[in-house]
């Protein structure tokens, strides 16, 4: 049997030692930054968006942005296939393919004034090729909405001290906002507001036994559609009034939890009681139906490698690099940060009896037929309070698995329902900040395509173009997310956001083949993509064929189904386009276009 501290120091070992060699070579070879050259936060300063900012400070914002729900969920979702897949699979594809995605977008974005991946993408790769970008973006956001959401429905379905104390982080981001809007001053309302979202986990207790508590005990299908409601008002209020100031409380949440978690692997060091492979491999898993390849590459995104990273780095990001090397540490360091935070995920959910993780991630009905016989759900159902059989969705997964590592210190073991709703909270709030931010993302892109037909949707601050744009938005993802269960909507998600990853890897080696003294360098885009875009095309075809378009699957839809194949289809005009780039560039020799700043 595994213990939990050998992944952990094997995990911080293997990405530091990659770290110094690979990524120093990636950063100071291959792309060849040079810190005499001037960063675009340096150019075009505004003290607004283009803001020169040390690279620790970047480092931290950026690492916060990208490392949402995803690399909680996927690793939890993915143990159905044993502890060793997912462990492979997160450290392989993070140093080989996420840390260089994320490097070669942000590096790319920087070369082209912090401009975003469709506009990188129609200089590089020509016109059409970009438009085919925008319109994936528009997908991928979409879609990244409702994947994300539908988790956060199970972790809160009937869960009244939950929903409580998740509501009552609306309130107090909004206080946190007023207060530093009014008085400038943040230190006082974050002690205010950290100890405020403290007391509503603590009294949750008597919340859950009061009229009201029975009231906040909502269905799946009544959350299903709160959300979305919630996500309008949420986008429609300026960004200072809940985004930002939330999305700053959480950040210490996310310091702490898994800070904690880190010291309690480290203490109890906990036996990971999975399986290295489990039966369903070869598919028609209870979590996942699909085969171990492709779905383990689809399934965890986040922690490996994300497409989603890419409205990051060339996002704000490249907006606010002070110098050009810092992107090894902000770009590279953050993503295999978030690869131990998929680890951390994965140890919490292999640690739990595999019959007591199936029971949670299945329905009843489809657990039955597995012939397992739960050890210690009844235990934490009682020590929690709360029926966990058929919470799928992974969020219910984590937060048992880390509760029961924490009350494993003897000081801790009667306070395993504050702990689980503690990371309930935790991970719902950052969930509900990327929707924020995500729904207000697609608005922008809606705006903007339809702005082409109708000049005065290009407006961001015209309101009724706001307005409509925001409403067309939820109603996209609010429609995802009410048509399928958590098997076919996750693996949607991760079609889409892998099959992004393989349009950042395009652009990157096309920007590689530009400028680098090697041609052969190009070979660090292209060895992952390969792999990636096959991976995706793969399971976007099983998916369609098995589920979307299977009239005796569960999650058969033909919408989902149609996006799939627009998907793929986008995804093949950009690849034509860059192969296309690619032998001009070849031919002409490679180095001897070298790549300005440019306009």
């Amino acid at each position: 049997m595994q213990h939990a501290l050998t992944f952990v120091i094997a995990t911080l070992c293997i990405l530091a030692i990659c770290y110094r060699l690979y990524g120093v070579f990636f950063v100071r070879k291959v792309l060849n930054a040079d810190d005499s050259e001037i960063t675009p936060s340096h150019i075009l300063e505004d003290g607004k968006d283009y803001v020169p900012t040390k690279k620790w400070v970047n480092f931290g914002s950026h690492f916060a942005a990208i490392a949402a729900a995803g690399p909680l969920v996927g690793p939890v979702l993915a143990a159905q296939y044993g502890y060793l897949p997912s462990f492979l699979w997160l450290l392989i594809g993070c140093v080989v393919g996420g840390a260089v995605h994320d490097t070669v977008v942000l590096f790319a974005s920087m070369k082209h004034r912090g401009k975003s991946l469709s506009e990188v993408a129609k200089a590089e790769l020509g016109p059409v090729a970009g438009w085919c970008t925008g319109l994936a973006m528009l997908f991928i956001i979409t879609i990244t909405m409702a994947g994300l959401s539908m988790v956060v429905v199970h972790a809160l379905e009937r869960n009244p001290w939950g929903t409580f104390a998740v509501f009552m982080t609306i309130p107090v981001a909004i206080c946190v906002g007023l207060w530093e809007r009014y008085t400038g001053s943040m230190r006082g309302a974050t002690w205010v507001g950290i100890i405020v979202i403290f007391a509503c986990v603590v009294i949750g207790p008597y919340i859950q036994e009061s009229s009201f508590g029975e009231w906040l005990s909502l269905r799946a299908s009544t959350v299903s559609l709160v959300l979305p409601f919630y996500a309008f008002f949420a986008t429609a209020l300026p960004v200072w009034m809940l985004l930002t100031p939330r999305g700053y409380l959480s950040s210490f949440m996310k310091i702490g939890v898994f800070g904690a978690l880190v010291i309690g692997v480290v203490f109890i060091n906990p036996e990971i009681q999975f399986p290295a492979v489990t039966q369903f491999i070869h598919g028609n898993g209870p979590v996942l139906a699909g085969p171990v390849w492709p779905f383990i590459s689809i399934t965890i995104a986040c922690g490996a490698i994300s497409g989603f990273h890419a409205f990051i780095g060339s996002g704000t990001t490249p907006k606010q690099i002070d110098k050009w090397n810092d992107i090894l540490p902000v770009a590279f360091g953050a993503m295999l940060a978030e690869c131990v935070v998929g680890v951390m995920a994965l140890i919490a959910a292999t640690a739990l009896h595999p019959a007591d993780y199936f029971a949670i991630n299945s329905s009843p009905e489809v657990f039955a037929g597995l012939g397992m016989s739960v050890v210690n759900l009844p235990q934490l159902s009682e020590s929690i309070g709360l029926d966990l059989y058929g919470r799928t969705g992974g969020a219910v997964t984590l937060a048992v698995g880390m509760a029961d590592i924490f009350t494993r210190i003897p000081w801790f073991s009667h306070l395993a329902s504050y702990f689980f709703q503690f990371v309930v909270m935790f991970e719902a709030v950052f969930i509900l900040t990327a929707v924020d931010s995500g729904t207000r993302v697609a608005r922008y892109l809606l705006q903007d395509f339809l702005g082409d037909i109708w000049a005065p949707l290009k407006r961001t601050n015209w309101m009724p173009g706001a307005i409509g744009c925001s409403i067309v938005a939820c109603v996209l993802w609010g429609y995802l997310l009410n048509s399928g269960d958590i098997n076919s909507v996750w693996a949607l998600f991760g079609v889409s956001n892998q099959l992004m990853a393989s349009i950042g890897l395009m652009i990157g080696a096309t920007i590689i083949l530009r400028m680098s003294e090697k041609r052969w360098y190009v070979l660090t885009c292209l060895v992952p993509l390969s792999y990636l875009y096959v991976t995706v095309n793969y399971a976007a075809y099983w998916m369609v064929k098995n589920v979307y378009f299977n009239s005796a699957a569960k999650g058969f839809n033909i919408f989902n189904g149609t996006i799939s194949i627009v998907m793929v289809a986008l995804g093949l005009v950009i690849m034509v386009a860059s192969v296309q780039r690619w032998f001009v560039l070849w031919r002409a020799r490679g180095n001897s276009e070298p790549i300005e700043l440019l306009s």
